[in-house]
């Protein structure tokens, strides 16, 4: 009886992590394809505009791109599976110790990107749907849906201006291992978190009222209220747990959001992340380079929303019991 129930409680998540192999087949097809039907070549971007045809056709038969694209591309998909991410079209170095580098310094950016937009958005989410009826939840609705339609570009550039530039509070730009000084590391990811933060809590404002107001129309909240319970207590004991299914599934898309917002923070701020990284490369039309940073931002995104599905289930059981009784 136990194994049979436990069989059916893992079918759910078993069926989830197909889907989840499954899409990264795809995306790797739809990655490697556009990338490889992309004008240009390669070969002759590194030789320059003066190379003749013989060196380009040299050079693209030792790069292997003369081979028939379906073979190309098994032996990509291969490669990324054993963990190689390949090597520099343009230096021939593998990329994996350049990559590592650089996506522990993305990480870092939206790690304290997140945890900023959630200190930022919780709070304020709660006041505006505690006091929608009030002049301040008014302002807060009003300041996110304001917030929502600034670039994170622009907020970048006016915190490095005012923040940085005039009033010294923090550094304008570049960064400082953190095994170097923990203090300047963070003094330098101050403002580009700050800037993530932002954008991506006048989103989260938004989603944190709107689930809040929920709560507070059910009857368990309104029982809390009658049996004397103040507002905010209430809300806190009996609203939090019930809001976080919705919570956590935005919190989900703005991390995976986060890490494409990061391409743009990190060229503002001079961060050497993997955001930066890849706009160098397209830039260099370094192929190889290009198509494995895609892939492991395509790869964090499905991997991310994987999370969020398995999450449900821990955060709400009654969907667990769904799931077994629609099984059987």
């Amino acid at each position: 009886m136990n194994s049979t129930r436990f069989a059916a409680a893992g079918w759910p998540a078993a069926r989830r992590f197909g889907w989840f192999a499954l899409s990264m087949l795809v995306a790797s097809v739809v990655v490697f394809g556009l990338l490889n039907l992309l004008p240009g070549d390669v070969a002759g971007v590194i030789l320059g505009p003066n190379a003749t045809e013989q060196s380009i056709s040299a050079l693209r038969e030792q790069l292997g791109l003369n081979q028939n694209i379906a073979v190309r591309y098994v032996q990509w998909l291969g490669s990324m599976l054993t963990g190689n991410l390949g090597s520099s079209a343009l230096t021939g170095a593998s990329i994996n110790p350049i990559v590592a580098q650089k996506f522990g310094v993305t990480l870092s950016l939206v790690v304290v990107g997140m945890f900023t937009a959630v200190l930022v958005a919780l709070p304020l989410g709660m006041a505006a749907a505690l006091r929608r009826n009030h002049a301040d939840g008014v302002v807060i609705s009003g300041l996110s849906q304001a917030g929502m339609a600034i670039p994170a570009f622009v907020v970048g550039i006016a915190l490095s201006v005012v923040v940085g530039a005039k009033l010294h509070w923090l550094p304008a730009n570049g960064y400082v291992p953190i095994k170097t000084s923990f203090g300047q590391w963070l003094s330098h990811l101050m403002l580009p978190a700050l800037t993530l933060g932002l954008v991506q809590s006048a989103v989260l404002v938004r989603y944190v009222r709107s689930a809040f107001i929920d709560v507070i129309s059910q009857d368990y909240y309104r029982t809390a209220r009658a049996i004397g319970w103040r507002r905010w207590p209430a809300i806190v004991r009996h609203g939090v747990r019930n809001a976080s299914l919705q919570i956590v599934t935005v919190l989900g898309l703005q991390l995976a959001t986060l890490f494409v917002g990061a391409i743009v923070v990190e060229s503002v701020f001079v961060l050497p992340g993997l955001g930066s990284y890849l706009v160098q490369m397209v830039a260099n039309r370094d192929l190889p380079v290009v198509q494995s940073i895609v892939m492991i931002l395509v790869t964090l995104v499905l991997a991310i929303n994987l999370l969020v599905d398995l999450s449900y289930t821990l955060i709400d059981p009654r969907l667990r019991v769904g799931e077994d009784e629609a099984d059987d």
